[in-house]
């Protein structure tokens, strides 16, 4: 495994393990314990998932020193604003069972996420948070808080992946010291992924299978990769993409695929915009 240093001296694995859309308790629990079995050491979830007490067990079952792990949760738009994300904070803590978070993302750029931010920058400087960043922040709202924030953010998770690589948007993260994280690295299996032509060619060089190959290039740009899966062996899979390396030629190949925008949501739709408002986690 490798890591990135972030702007304050954090280290973070380069790669984790993300739990989104596993909110069956038991199943999470599972593959969480069978996702650390096998190396992982940075855990993704968020308040939204609907699964962090089952995150928190299988941390505790898994007997793994708290010190080794990585763990990251994020702030629900519902939850924007100073107080309230100050609550949500502790909510989390306590289904998480933590008495200290790695990361903590603010997940959309919606509602009163100035307020929010001004919460974690506090909790940030009492020690509770190692880290704090944001999801889903294109570059005018992360330029925006870089701007004003007294902390600035020091990750930004959006979607990166071959069809949708986000050069520029990664060039501002860079520029700006915050280090890109990618959720669906593997595009949620659009586009035929696993079997796609140039990744399967490319693959045959080195004995990996597409997959690999699109988790190595993101790896490659320096973005954070968090691929999920509920199947041990495609676990152990994913994680093995240190042992080679693609030529400037392949990342080049692997970058023309990109569409230049996103299939799976359009965060700058409207209708996108008040649908996610309305998603409500709790009364």
């Amino acid at each position: 495994m490798e890591f990135v240093t972030l702007k304050n001296g954090v280290k973070m694995p380069m790669e984790g393990f993300g739990v989104f859309q596993i909110p069956e308790a038991e199943v999470c629990k599972q593959a969480v314990l069978d996702a650390l079995s096998v190396g992982y050491r940075l855990i993704d979830t968020a308040a939204a998932y609907f699964n962090e007490e089952a995150v928190g067990a299988a941390i505790r079952e898994s007997g793994i020193d708290r010190k080794e792990l990585f763990i990251t949760t994020k702030l629900w738009i519902q939850d924007a604003g100073y107080e309230k994300a100050k609550k949500a904070f502790s909510v989390s803590m306590e289904k998480l069972g933590l008495d200290y978070l790695d990361l903590y993302l603010i997940h959309q750029p919606m509602s009163d996420y100035y307020g929010a931010w001004r919460a974690m920058e506090e909790l940030y400087e009492e020690g509770k948070i190692k880290a704090i960043g944001v999801c889903n922040f294109y570059p005018d709202r992360l330029a925006d808080l870089c701007a004003n924030a007294r902390i600035a953010p020091m990750v930004d998770q959006v979607e990166l992946h071959p069809f949708f690589a986000q050069e520029k948007a990664i060039a501002n993260m860079k520029e700006a010291g915050v280090v890109p994280e990618a959720w669906g690295p593997l595009a949620e299996g659009k586009h035929s992924i696993f079997t796609h032509p140039v990744l399967t060619e490319i693959g045959k060089k080195y004995g990996k299978t597409a997959a690999q190959v699109a988790l190595r290039w993101n790896a490659q740009r320096g973005v954070v990769i968090i691929p999920k899966s509920v199947h041990k062996e495609r676990m152990e899979e994913n994680l093995a993409i240190w042992d080679f390396t693609l030529t400037e030629e392949e990342m080049a190949a692997i970058t023309s695929l990109d569409l230049g925008h996103s299939e799976i949501i359009d965060h700058g739709a409207a209708e996108i915009a008040r649908w996610l408002n309305g998603w409500k986690i709790h009364d």
